[in-house]
Protein backbone atom coordinates (compact mmCIF):
# COMPACT_ATOMS: atom_id res chain seq x y z
CA UNK A 1 0.00 0.00 0.00
CA UNK A 2 1.37 3.41 -0.96
CA UNK A 3 1.40 6.18 1.62
CA UNK A 4 2.81 9.72 1.93
CA UNK A 5 6.20 9.86 3.69
CA UNK A 6 5.30 13.27 5.12
CA UNK A 7 1.77 12.88 6.55
CA UNK A 8 1.31 9.08 6.15
CA UNK A 9 -2.01 9.54 4.31
CA UNK A 10 -3.06 6.98 1.72
CA UNK A 11 -4.83 9.42 -0.62
CA UNK A 12 -2.25 9.57 -3.44
CA UNK A 13 -2.50 10.32 -7.13
CA UNK A 14 0.02 9.62 -9.87
CA UNK A 15 1.89 12.77 -10.84
CA UNK A 16 4.07 11.99 -13.86
CA UNK A 17 7.49 10.38 -13.99
CA UNK A 18 10.84 11.51 -12.62
CA UNK A 19 12.88 12.89 -15.57
CA UNK A 20 16.24 11.37 -14.58
CA UNK A 21 15.29 8.03 -13.04
CA UNK A 22 12.02 7.45 -14.97
CA UNK A 23 10.31 6.40 -11.72
CA UNK A 24 6.63 7.02 -11.03
CA UNK A 25 6.01 10.22 -9.04
CA UNK A 26 3.08 10.65 -6.65
CA UNK A 27 1.34 13.62 -5.07
CA UNK A 28 -0.44 13.46 -1.72
CA UNK A 29 -3.95 14.92 -1.88
CA UNK A 30 -3.85 15.67 1.86
CA UNK A 31 -0.63 17.68 2.21
CA UNK A 32 0.31 18.29 -1.46
CA UNK A 33 3.79 16.80 -1.17
CA UNK A 34 5.36 15.25 -4.28
CA UNK A 35 7.61 12.22 -3.95
CA UNK A 36 8.89 9.01 -5.51
CA UNK A 37 7.75 5.91 -3.66
CA UNK A 38 11.06 3.99 -3.52
CA UNK A 39 13.80 6.52 -4.28
CA UNK A 40 17.13 5.14 -5.53
CA UNK A 41 19.09 7.96 -3.91
CA UNK A 42 18.82 8.48 -0.16
CA UNK A 43 19.88 11.41 2.00
CA UNK A 44 23.25 11.10 3.69
CA UNK A 45 22.58 10.15 7.31
CA UNK A 46 24.20 11.73 10.37
CA UNK A 47 26.07 8.48 10.95
CA UNK A 48 27.57 8.67 7.45
CA UNK A 49 28.52 12.33 8.00
CA UNK A 50 30.18 11.40 11.28
CA UNK A 51 32.13 8.64 9.50
CA UNK A 52 33.16 11.13 6.79
CA UNK A 53 34.44 13.49 9.48
CA UNK A 54 36.55 10.74 11.07
CA UNK A 55 37.92 9.64 7.70
CA UNK A 56 38.84 13.24 6.82
CA UNK A 57 40.84 13.46 10.05
CA UNK A 58 42.71 10.32 8.97
CA UNK A 59 43.73 12.19 5.78
CA UNK A 60 42.19 9.62 3.47
CA UNK A 61 41.71 10.90 -0.11
CA UNK A 62 38.22 12.08 -1.03
CA UNK A 63 37.85 9.42 -3.73
CA UNK A 64 38.48 6.70 -1.14
CA UNK A 65 36.03 8.24 1.33
CA UNK A 66 33.37 8.46 -1.40
CA UNK A 67 33.81 4.77 -2.25
CA UNK A 68 33.68 3.63 1.39
CA UNK A 69 30.69 5.73 2.44
CA UNK A 70 28.77 5.31 -0.82
CA UNK A 71 28.38 8.97 -1.80
CA UNK A 72 29.39 10.76 -4.97
CA UNK A 73 32.70 12.58 -5.11
CA UNK A 74 30.89 15.76 -6.15
CA UNK A 75 28.60 15.66 -3.09
CA UNK A 76 31.58 14.93 -0.85
CA UNK A 77 33.59 17.86 -2.25
CA UNK A 78 30.63 20.22 -1.72
CA UNK A 79 30.20 18.88 1.84
CA UNK A 80 33.89 19.42 2.64
CA UNK A 81 33.69 22.94 1.19
CA UNK A 82 30.72 23.71 3.46
CA UNK A 83 32.65 22.37 6.47
CA UNK A 84 35.69 24.48 5.53
CA UNK A 85 33.55 27.61 5.20
CA UNK A 86 32.53 27.22 8.86
CA UNK A 87 36.12 27.04 10.14
CA UNK A 88 37.08 30.28 11.92
CA UNK A 89 39.78 32.26 10.14
CA UNK A 90 41.31 33.55 13.35
CA UNK A 91 42.86 31.15 15.81
CA UNK A 92 42.94 32.29 19.42
CA UNK A 93 45.07 30.61 22.05
CA UNK A 94 45.79 31.62 25.61
CA UNK A 95 49.48 31.53 26.53
CA UNK A 96 50.61 29.35 29.40
CA UNK A 97 50.88 31.67 32.42
CA UNK A 98 53.70 29.67 34.05
CA UNK A 99 56.25 30.31 31.32
CA UNK A 100 56.91 33.19 28.98
CA UNK A 101 55.54 32.73 25.51
CA UNK A 102 58.38 32.42 23.00
CA UNK A 103 57.12 32.72 19.43
CA UNK A 104 58.61 31.53 16.20
CA UNK A 105 57.10 33.17 13.10
CA UNK A 106 57.48 31.88 9.60
CA UNK A 107 55.88 32.21 6.21
CA UNK A 108 55.38 29.89 3.29
CA UNK A 109 53.68 30.18 -0.07
CA UNK A 110 51.91 27.95 -2.53
CA UNK A 111 49.95 28.21 -5.74
CA UNK A 112 46.21 27.66 -5.39
CA UNK A 113 44.51 26.55 -8.57
CA UNK A 114 47.00 28.11 -10.98
CA UNK A 115 50.33 29.93 -10.97
CA UNK A 116 48.58 33.29 -11.01
CA UNK A 117 47.06 32.70 -7.58
CA UNK A 118 49.98 32.68 -5.15
CA UNK A 119 48.88 32.49 -1.50
CA UNK A 120 51.05 33.13 1.55
CA UNK A 121 50.56 31.42 4.90
CA UNK A 122 51.92 33.31 7.92
CA UNK A 123 52.35 31.14 11.02
CA UNK A 124 53.23 31.90 14.62
CA UNK A 125 54.19 28.89 16.75
CA UNK A 126 55.05 28.54 20.42
CA UNK A 127 58.66 27.38 20.35
CA UNK A 128 58.31 24.99 23.28
CA UNK A 129 54.93 23.36 22.67
CA UNK A 130 54.75 23.87 18.85
CA UNK A 131 51.18 25.10 19.35
CA UNK A 132 49.87 27.40 16.63
CA UNK A 133 49.30 30.83 18.16
CA UNK A 134 48.35 32.77 15.03
CA UNK A 135 47.80 32.15 11.33
CA UNK A 136 46.96 34.33 8.35
CA UNK A 137 46.38 33.22 4.76
CA UNK A 138 46.57 35.86 2.04
CA UNK A 139 48.98 37.89 -0.01
CA UNK A 140 52.52 38.94 0.92
CA UNK A 141 51.82 42.60 1.42
CA UNK A 142 52.23 44.95 4.34
CA UNK A 143 48.51 44.63 5.00
CA UNK A 144 48.81 40.84 5.17
CA UNK A 145 51.71 41.08 7.60
CA UNK A 146 49.80 43.56 9.74
CA UNK A 147 46.77 41.27 9.82
CA UNK A 148 49.04 38.49 11.06
CA UNK A 149 50.49 40.84 13.67
CA UNK A 150 46.97 41.72 14.83
CA UNK A 151 46.36 37.97 15.35
CA UNK A 152 49.38 38.03 17.66
CA UNK A 153 48.39 41.07 19.72
CA UNK A 154 49.42 40.74 23.33
CA UNK A 155 52.57 38.77 22.54
CA UNK A 156 55.77 40.59 23.49
CA UNK A 157 58.40 38.89 21.34
CA UNK A 158 58.19 37.64 17.78
CA UNK A 159 60.91 36.01 15.73
CA UNK A 160 61.54 35.05 12.12
CA UNK A 161 60.95 36.94 8.94
CA UNK A 162 57.83 38.78 10.05
CA UNK A 163 59.60 41.56 11.94
CA UNK A 164 62.30 41.83 9.28
CA UNK A 165 59.63 42.17 6.64
CA UNK A 166 57.78 44.84 8.60
CA UNK A 167 60.98 46.78 9.32
CA UNK A 168 61.99 46.81 5.64
CA UNK A 169 58.79 48.56 4.58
Amino acid sequence: MNYCPHCHASSLVKNGRHPKTDCQKYRCQTCGRQFVQNPKKQRVSLGQKSLIGRLLLERIPLAGIARVVGVSERWLQNYVNRLYARVPRRVEAKPNRRTALCLECDELWSFVGNKGNKQWVWLALDRKTRAIIGVHVGDRSRAGALLHRICLKGCQKTFGRLLNFLNRR
